[in-house]
C-alpha cells in the first residue's frame, strides 16, 4: 500500500492543508510533506497521531477490499493487509481482513531488534490482548513496564498510553486482538 498517496488523498478528501493537519497532528508540516511523498515512513505512533487528527481509524486507513455480500472467513498470508511493512528494522504490522466490518481487529506484529511502536506512547479506545509466539518484548502500559517471552501475553484497557518494544537481539512476534477495532 502507498501510505503518503492514501494519507494525502483523505487530507484532500477532507478540505484539510499540511500545515493544518501537522498542528492537528503535533508535527511538523515537513514531516507530513516527506510521509505524503514517501521519502520517510511514519512510525506507528506518529501514524496513529495523524490519523486521529484527521480522525479516522488505522482500521478504516488500511481496509482491504472485501466482498460485502460474501463475508470471507478464510485468509492466505499474502492476503493479510500491510498496516505497516516492516524492512530496515521496523515494526511490521499485518491486519487479518477488514475491521471494519467486524468488531475485533485481529494484528500479526514483527518486532526486528530494536524495533517499537515510537517514542510516544499510543492511545486509543477499545481493548487490547496478544501473546509473544515467538522472542521477547517490551511492554509498557501506563507506565508499568514487563517484558514479555514466547507464551506469555497481555491484556489491557488501550486507552492506557502503551508501548511496545524489543530490546532483545532477536526478531519478535506477536498476534493481538484489539476490540472495538479502534487502532
Amino acid at each position: 500500500m502507498d501510505i503518503g498517496a492514501k494519507l494525502k488523498a483523505i487530507r484532500e478528501e477532507r478540505g484539510m492543508s499540511q500545515r493544518e493537519l501537522a498542528a492537528k497532528a503535533g508535527l511538523t508540516n515537513g514531516t507530513i510533506s516527506l510521509i505524503e511523498a514517501n521519502r520517510t515512513s511514519p512510525s506507528v505512533a506518529s501514524l496513529k497521531s495523524l490519523l486521529d487528527a484527521i480522525p479516522i481509524s488505522m482500521a478504516a486507513f488500511f481496509s482491504t477490499l472485501e466482498d460485502s455480500e460474501t463475508p470471507k472467513v478464510f485468509y492466505r498470508a499474502h492476503e493479510f493487509t500491510e498496516i505497516t511493512p516492516g524492512g530496515d528494522g521496523a515494526v511490521s504490522l499485518r491486519q487479518l481482513g477488514k475491521a471494519e466490518h467486524h468488531a475485533l481487529q485481529v494484528l500479526h506484529e514483527t518486532y526486528p531488534p530494536g524495533a517499537d511502536t515510537g517514542p510516544e506512547a499510543i492511545a486509543h479506545d477499545g481493548e487490547e490482548a496478544g501473546i509473544v509466539v515467538r522472542g521477547c518484548i517490551e511492554v509498557t502500559v501506563d507506565g508499568q513496564t514487563s517484558n514479555l517471552q514466547a507464551g506469555d501475553g497481555y491484556l489491557f484497557d488501550s486507552r492506557l498510553p502503551h508501548r511496545f518494544r524489543n530490546i532483545s537481539d532477536q526478531t519478535c512476534e506477536v498476534v493481538s486482538a484489539c476490540t472495538p477495532p479502534t487502532f
